[in-house]
């Protein structure tokens, strides 16, 4: 076995022997994969071998998309058969609900190009006589995926890797991670097999890893610990059972070819075709977690004991839907563990606070992405980024020491339970909430505030009415225009024409100060940096130039800066930061002259933004100062400049930005006074009619001003340049991925569109941009309702040479072709006059 090697994954399932496999094809020679059983012994080997299309992501889309494709060519290379069946994928639909999340998910399926069909009952009836039909609405059909046999593809994968030179060795567990500056010593020790158990030898070496990959698939968990970090992957017991054989699909069988697997949404299961009978597997209620701190050594390629009795409602429904399986026989059974996460999608890509290790956990379909996984994995490793923007499956969006392995077992609970429940865009689950609140949570749920999520934080998306019972934002949910849909409306117009109140505490914060922080900030940013008291827009870079973060930085002294980002991405920016940080002391070196430290203040400071033309009124009657009438003015407090203010015995860090485009402040409060000035402020409103707006309104109030956000317009799959943001862009400087940024050109260009859409129902974000004769030119990032134009709008990349304002232009909503125009950058008001408003 080598001592040295480029990369050692560690992980012999589909998805580890993928990553060595792309590792090498991608031109690493020197690559080394460990398994401490055999191969295919974790959750690969009892896999149903499924392989969905179907997926809300963009990213996890095209994972799925290159898998599909890829497992098709392996034989071919590898002279083993995959055991791959072409037989398509039908999804039914029970609900007109149900058909419209098809709608939605095939907007985002052509923005990749997967192809599918739409299906009456008739055509389903017609085509598969054994399906009852007379309660369904209509289908989804792939026809181009189907099943996989597990222990092929990943035999196939295995195979590939060695004839590409890779090394593979069973019988090794890992037992320590040490990083040396440069590379990692990973302590090893070889298994042995006594009493069926597989138990540690006296054998142990170092393996010197320039890069490790983890796919431990559920010991995960163990993972964790010997790398002193949070892995929020779980598995949770998944059944499913074999039929012996149908009659009735025997019969059928002889004069047709296999059915597609079926999936009844509705009734929570998927069923595919085995040796003439079935394969049911169910997606029950009380599926509980297993493993939550670490795998059993006695647990190998082993199996949990049956439960029937939580799987008998889907079980029935099995029978509805195919009534000739009721007289059918059970011929066999499986109960095992299967990964999840919090959000159901996998942790791929660089392991928070650690240089050179890379995640490859979670995989809740690991069989169907695993092909895609090693592939953009290994272009993230090899080539600095991949093709796609991966940080919705960035390891680093559950992050941060609030994290526990009781919160990840009980959402990836509920992420197993929902894999067929309606995934309403507008979706808030309610598992392990409310958990991080502000001060102020109280005080607007008694308000009617409906809250979501981010980063376990609770931030309000609406306010409801008074009187809803708290389900009201469940029943509010829909795919077109939902309950909450006025409300937000109401909210938007507030902010346009009198003022709102927005709780922004959740935003991430950073403090980088010292006499080395300008000279660090001028380099890992590409805006120029503010003068003291003012504040800039700016973007940090990845190698290849595109947007890694974005930040608004404010100035406080010469050597102290706030920096204000995302808050769902506290813990991928705050682990950015520190990287950059070392990066910098290694290549420039530090000294008592070059210091500088970084910061997370998230927790130190809470945020209220106000916003719309009276806004400055509000804060008028509260503002404490010598001549109060003109702390506020332009002269004192002009737009894009920071002050220090007090507000009633509140001292306040007043910004003078308005995400939403108006006339307003964001004021940064230390959190232990929120819940003060926030009863200062509601009292100080009453007078001017101020209301309490949500995020949803605060989202399509930017894209009237075409401000771009950062996973949606903004990401490491464009540019700045490419983002239309050129004035934020200091070309006579060098800053990080400057040089790859002006060598990557305009491949495309972010563009806001007013759309003619229908009557009931908004864009997403996730829909498909057609020229007038059918033509794909684009994909949509953003959408919402305009309040300012009275009809939709979005945001999204197009060719470049269709984002002149006025090009014509179709987006996909509900299935259908709606008119779409380009327009200017920021329609509502463009020379940026209510913003600058003086007082």
């Amino acid at each position: 076995m080598k001592s040295h090697v480029k990369a050692l994954v560690v992980g012999g399932g589909a998805v580890g022997t993928s990553i060595a496999y792309h590792l090498a094809r991608a031109g690493w020679d020197d690559v080394m994969l460990l398994e401490r059983d055999e191969l295919t012994s974790g959750s690969t080997w009892h896999a149903a071998g499924l392989l969905p299309y179907f997926n809300m992501s963009y990213a996890t889309t095209h994972i799925h998309d290159h898998s599909i494709k890829l497992y098709k060519t392996l034989e071919d290379e590898t002279g083993l058969n995959a055991g791959f069946y072409v037989v398509g994928n039908l999804r039914m639909a029970q609900t007109d609900a149900r058909m419209d999340e098809y709608r939605l998910y095939a907007a985002t399926a052509e923005t990749v190009g997967v192809p599918f069909e739409w299906m009456t009952p008739a055509q389903i009836a017609e085509r598969w006589p054994l399906v009852r039909t007379e309660d369904l609405k209509g289908a989804l059909y792939h026809p181009t995926d189907g099943y996989i046999n597990p222990a092929d593809v990943t035999m196939a994968l295995a195979r590939g890797a060695r004839q590409r030179g890779v090394e593979i060795e069973r019988r090794w567990q890992v037992d320590g991670y040490a990083w040396k500056g440069d590379h990692w010593d990973v302590t090893v020790t070889k298994m042995a097999e006594k009493g069926g158990n597989l138990v540690p030898s006296d054998e142990t070496t170092v393996i010197h890893a320039e890069h490790v990959v983890t796919a431990t698939g559920n010991h995960a968990q163990r993972t964790a610990k010997l790398l002193g970090i949070k892995i929020p992957a779980i598995p949770v017991e998944h059944q499913y059972i074999v039929t012996e054989p149908d009659p009735a699909l025997v019969d059928y069988r002889k004069t047709h070819g296999e059915h597609p697997v079926l999936r009844d949404a509705d009734a929570k299961w998927y069923v595919r075709e085995e040796r003439g009978g079935w394969i049911l597997g169910p997606y029950e209620r009380n599926a509980p977690a297993r493993f939550e701190y670490g795998v059993p050594d006695s647990f190998r390629a082993d199996l949990f004991p049956l439960a029937l009795d939580r799987i008998e409602e889907e079980y029935m429904s099995f029978i509805h839907r195919i009534p000739s399986s009721e007289q059918v026989g059970l011929k066999d059974d499986y109960n095992g563990p299967i990964c999840y996460t919090p959000d159901g999608n996998p942790l791929l890509g660089p392991a928070p606070g650690l240089r050179n290790m890379w995640l490859a956990e979670g995989f809740s379909f690991g069989i169907t992405a695993a092909g895609g996984a090693g592939h953009y994995l290994a272009q993230l490793m090899v080539e600095g980024e991949a093709a796609i923007d991966m940080a919705s499956l960035d390891p680093r969006r559950y992050g941060g020491d609030w994290m526990t392995t009781e919160y990840a077992a009980r959402k990836n609970e509920e992420a197993y339970e929902h894999v067929y429940i309606l995934h309403h865009p507008d979706e808030e689950r309610p598992a392990c909430r409310p958990l991080r609140t502000a001060p102020a949570y109280d005080r607007q749920r008694a308000l009617g505030a409906q809250f979501g999520c981010v980063n376990g934080w609770e931030r309000p998306n609406y306010y409801g009415p008074l009187d809803a019972p708290d389900s009201f934002d469940h029943d509010a949910r829909s795919f077109r225009r939902g309950g909450w849909w006025q409300h937000v409306v109401d909210e938007a117009k507030a902010i346009r024409e009198g003022v709102g109140l927005i709780d922004a505490t959740t935003f991430a914060k950073h403090r980088v100060f010292g006499p080395g922080a300008a000279a660090f900030l001028d380099w890992f940013t590409c805006n120029r940096l503010p003068k003291v008291g003012r504040i800039n827009l700016t973007y940090a870079l990845t190698a290849h130039g595109t947007v890694r973060t974005e930040y608004t930085i404010v100035r406080l002294a010469e050597d102290d800066f706030y920096l204000v980002s995302a808050g769902a991405w506290e813990a991928y920016d705050g682990d950015h930061l520190r990287k950059a940080e070392e990066d910098w002391f290694a290549t420039q070196g530090g000294g008592p002259d070059g210091w500088f430290g970084v910061e997370n203040v998230t927790t130190k400071w809470g945020v209220f933004a106000i916003a719309g033309p009276k806004a400055r009124a509000v804060l008028s009657d509260i503002v404490k100062d010598a001549d109060a009438a003109t702390v506020l003015s332009n002269a004192r407090l002009p737009w894009l400049s920071a002050r220090e203010i007090e507000l009633g015995m509140c001292p306040v860090r007043a910004i003078r930005v308005a995400y939403t485009g108006e006339l307003g402040w964001e004021l940064h409060h230390p959190i232990e006074m929120q819940n003060y000035l926030w009863d200062l402020l509601m009292k100080a409103g009453e007078a001017h009619g101020l209301k309490l707006v949500g995020a949803r309104a605060q989202n399509w109030l930017r894209q009237e001003k075409s401000y771009r956000a950062f996973g949606n317009e903004l990401g490491r799959d464009a540019t700045p340049l490419e983002a239309g943001l050129d004035r934020f862009v200091d070309l006579s400087k060098d800053f990080y991925g400057k040089a790859a940024m002006e060598k990557t050109g305009i491949r495309s260009a972010c563009v806001t569109l007013r759309i003619d859409g229908p009557a009931d129902a908004d864009p997403w974000g996730r829909e498909a941009l057609y020229l007038p004769d059918g033509t794909r030119v684009g994909r949509l990032t953003s959408g919402g309702y305009s309040v300012a134009f009275g009809q939709s709008i979005g945001m999204g990349y197009v060719r470049p040479d269709l984002a002149a304002e006025g090009t014509a232009l179709k987006v996909r909503i509900m299935g259908d072709l709606w008119d779409a125009t380009v327009t200017c950058d920021s329609p509502y008001d463009p020379k940026n006059a209510t913003i600058r408003a003086d007082g």
